[in-house]
């Protein structure tokens, strides 16, 4: 085997497969760890880890992280670091480096080792295992954490119990788990997950469980037998507050330093420039919370060991080796965290010579049709049921008008729509709603759209997903649904020609015997689209076909690197869009004088092949809404598990977010879930800073009612989602554990309104007493479910109770000037840009009622 100066031969070759690679410091070797060991940590060492991740473009995902243990020596810190970079520098020097402590390791860390890590005492030898005698004591372990557990083991005393966090007590007969009272619904369903870990490793799994509640002892035997084990109850004192609540460290100053062989050198500037770092230097950020090592992309292996050493010296000097996250990275693979630091950073990193190159060679060969794996392809995925019901309604004047079939398929870019696709996948019956808003329609249409859509949904019965979509930034599946699609510049509703009243240019404006320039594109023969874009020669592209209209006379113009399907989209489109008509065939090169005097003229325009970009890897991320702030966390290495009944998550692919509302989560309405989404955008929690919701396709999907386009993110087990259990998380999984009948909820899936104060996150500790006292009754919420008319009945007045056997909304002409105003629904979040006050009255039809009698504009 070749070997790589300045670099370990245990690395060389790693890194090729998914998984885990583990090795461990023995003086200045590293020693590799069997798969059997993986997760088993002993206190007195350091290990070198590397998780390797298949992502979406194709290529391998690598992190490399060093743990330290509490009683590792200093001389192997320093060596774990040095092997860290080693192992960077073998798979290419873009892997990203996290230095972790015990007990104090990231997320992204615990995940790969899922339910649990339990750290060791003691050295690790190859030729040294521990004694069974060990094993046959009692321990007790304190555990915390929602999506991944932080398990510590404690003394076995009494004095290690409190309120904040789920104890567990192993003993060789039965395992215990004590749920303090303050400890949070997914704590404690974290906790079932370890003890199901300890029964089947250390159990063989054969072994009593006992659940213990903080403050109930009344004909509870396991409590009984759990408190014998200390020698009787006694209260537990009161829980002190965390000294680091205010999270003082948050607000520390930032402090640059450049490392000068081994000494740092202060960089004294009000604010953090891109330009202050060389690529010839490495520099050490430290924002109190966390601290950063960038390393210039020319520097040698050597001087990336000094200044990692620099860093572990940094690091001790400070008194913060357990305190806090470190991250080491290479020029051009900042994590987005470091980059928010700075004033200005470009969007756009610098690309590798190989990765900026390899999709337009690979887009040439492919065009010229050899089978090139380079890029990705085009043929779309099979997102949803192609043999659905699509019904379409224009928004206008606060009213709804359904479209006939032939209108449906025409859509004007100054016009707002909502579209209702019903559809059955796998037996069940699914309905999708999508809000589309044209790229010139006003805010008006575009508030009244949002609210006609949202009650639209919480009418019906069934499983609703409902989207917004702006023009231009469709997904797929927005297509999909459509068999084919004309979108036209202009409108039709009232806002939007009062609006073109005050523009003096209207000549973009769709007129059936004017001249129009219309791009056509497609996913496949029978899902096309004709876009009409500006008339004008830059319009064109290369890699397109277009109609071009001249009154009665047409042409259909083939890009010079357009391929034989695009040209049988543009004969396929040409029937829908003039049929009976004739067109001249023009391809690109032999234009005719009245083609470009019908453009305006001749013009630049681009002529580069526009290949499909790689699919975006999703990132998952858990979100709350409390005192008016919006906090999003991700969860890594995320499945079906993670999708916490209590919780709304967002699944992130980059130009589309899926918000996942739970049953028992706090979020009561579809139009609630989707201003979840847009403040999630806008705070730019993720890729790189804030994006606009105009830019992004928002999702809001209810827990129990996912559509395929969104399990198939996950290794979806739909026997977990065939019909969800009673109960939150802990009772859901405490049920399985024990090997109980589910019990299943009917079709209703109506939400619970949760605690004005969310578990565990009071402001103040409280005994079991106290919190018996704050606890409210549970309310109902509805979210789109079954049951909605149902619910919503009961929290009318009693003057509404006559008219609640009638749908709420009725098909309402647009000849009506006295519109009657619908009962505003609660909101969970201040008016958004999107949803804007004094929102026009809303008057819808019933689906159902609908069906069969379209309304023909005219």
């Amino acid at each position: 085997m070749s070997t790589m100066k300045g670099v370990d031969d245990e690395f060389l070759g790693v890194g090729d497969k998914p998984g885990l690679d583990i090795w461990c410091i023995m003086g200045t070797n590293v020693v590799p760890i069997a798969k059997s060991l993986h997760g088993k940590f002993y206190t007195g060492n350091c290990y070198i880890i590397l998780h390797t991740a298949e992502v979406k473009s194709g290529t391998r995902g690598h992190n490399v992280h060093y743990w330290i243990g509490d009683e590792a020596k200093e001389e192997d810190c320093l060596m774990a670091s040095d092997k860290a970079v080693e192992l960077d520098a073998a798979l290419g020097s873009h892997a990203i480096q996290y230095r972790e402590t015990q007990g104090e390791e990231s997320d992204k860390f615990l995940s790969y080792f899922r339910p649990c890590i339990i750290p060791v005492q003691g050295s690790f030898s190859s030729h040294w295992r521990r004694s069974r005698d060990e094993c046959d004591g009692t321990t007790m372990f304190r555990c915390e954490g929602e999506h991944v557990a932080r398990l510590r083991e404690v003394k076995f005393s009494r004095s290690s119990l409190d309120h904040k966090a789920a104890f567990i007590v192993d003993t060789p007969s039965k395992i215990f788990l004590f749920s303090g009272c303050n400890s949070c619904v997914q704590t404690r369903a974290m906790a079932l997950d370890v003890i199901k870990h300890l029964r089947e490793t250390q159990h063989c799994g054969r072994c009593d469980i006992g659940i213990i509640e903080d403050g109930k002892l009344a004909g509870d035997s396991d409590a009984g037998e759990f408190w014998n084990l200390f020698g009787g109850y006694a209260p537990i004192p009161r829980d002190v507050p965390d000294a680091d609540n205010g999270e003082p460290m948050a607000t520390s100053p930032k402090k640059l330093f450049w490392i000068n062989k081994r000494n740092l050198v202060p960089m004294e500037a009000h604010f953090l420039e891109r330009e202050m770092l060389k690529s010839d230097r490495s520099y050490i950020l430290d924002c109190g919370a966390e601290i950063f090592l960038w390393i210039g992309m020319t520097t040698l292996v050597s001087e990336r060991k000094t200044s990692a050493t620099a860093l572990e010296e940094y690091v001790h000097l400070q008194g913060r080796s357990s305190i806090g996250h470190t991250v080491i990275m290479t020029e051009g693979h900042e994590v987005a965290d470091f980059k928010l630091h700075f004033q200005h950073w470009p969007k756009n990193g610098v690309q590798k010579l190989y990765e900026a190159g390899r999709e337009k060679v690979a887009a040439i060969f492919k065009h010229q049709g050899y089978d090139v794996a380079e890029i990705p392809d085009d043929k779309p995925r099979q997102l949803i049921s192609s043999n659905g019901c699509l019904k379409v309604w224009l928004v206008d004047r606060g009213c709804v008008t359904l479209l006939c079939t032939e209108e449906q398929e025409q859509l004007y870019n100054g016009d707002c729509y909502i579209i209702q696709y019903s559809y059955a996948e796998d037996g069940k019956d699914y309905q999708l709603f999508l809000a589309w808003f044209g790229q010139d329609s006003v805010q008006e249409d575009r508030v009244a759209t949002v609210s006609l859509m949202s009650s639209m949904v919480d009418s019906l019965k069934g499983r609703a997903v409902v989207g917004q979509v702006l023009e231009g930034r469709e997904p797929e599946l927005f297509f999909l649904v459509f068999k084919s699609l004309i979108i036209f510049k202009g409108g039709r509703s009232t806002a939007y020609k009062n609006s073109i009243l005050q523009k003096s240019d209207r000549t973009e404006l769709y007129q059936k015997d004017g001249a129009a320039l219309f791009r056509v594109q497609g996913l496949r023969p029978d899902c096309i689209q004709a876009i009409q874009v500006h008339l004008a020669a830059s319009s064109l592209n290369s890699s397109h076909c277009y109609i071009l209209q001249d009154g009665a006379s047409f042409f259909t113009w083939l890009g010079s690197l357009s391929s034989p399907s695009d040209h049988v989209l543009l004969d396929r489109m040409m029937d829908k869009l003039c049929p009976l008509k004739q067109s001249l065939l023009v391809r690109e090169g032999s234009e005719t004088d009245r083609f470009w005097t019908t453009l305006g003229g001749r013009s630049e325009y681009s002529k580069e092949k526009r290949a499909k970009g790689w699919p975006t890897d999703p990132l998952l991320y858990t979100c709350t809404f409390q005192q008016c702030l919006f906090k999003a966390k991700e969860v890594f290495s995320f499945s079906q598990d993670d999708l916490a009944t209590e919780e709304t998550l967002i699944l992130d692919c980059g130009e589309e977010i899926y918000v996942w509302v739970g049953v028992h989560s706090g979020v009561t309405s579809k139009e609630h879930a989707l201003d979840f989404g847009k403040m999630f955008l806008q705070a730019g929690i993720a890729r790189d800073g804030p994006r606009s919701i105009t830019d992004t396709t928002v999702y809001a999907v209810a827990e129990g009612d996912e559509p395929s386009f969104f399990t198939s993110f996950f290794n979806w087990d739909s026997s977990k989602q065939a019909a969800a259990m009673l109960g939150n998380s802990f009772e859901r999984k405490l049920a399985m554990l024990k090997g109980l009948s589910p019990k299943l909820e009917s079709p209703d899936r109506s939400l619970r309104k949760s605690p004005s104060r969310r578990q565990g996150m009071s402001s103040e500790p409280t005994t079991p007493e106290q919190k018996q006292q704050q606890q409210p009754p549970a309310a109902r919420r509805t979210f789109g479910s079954a049951s909605a008319g149902r619910t919503a009945r009961e929290r009318l007045p009693p003057s509404s109770s006559a008219a609640s056997a009638t749908p709420s909304w009725s098909l309402k002409s647009r000849a009506s000037s006295s519109p009657s105003t619908p009962a505003t629904a609660r909101r969970l979040f201040p008016s958004s840009s999107l949803h804007a006050p004094g929102t026009a009255a809303a008057h819808l039809p019933s689906p159902a009622a609908a069906i069969g009698s379209p309304a023909r504009r005219r």
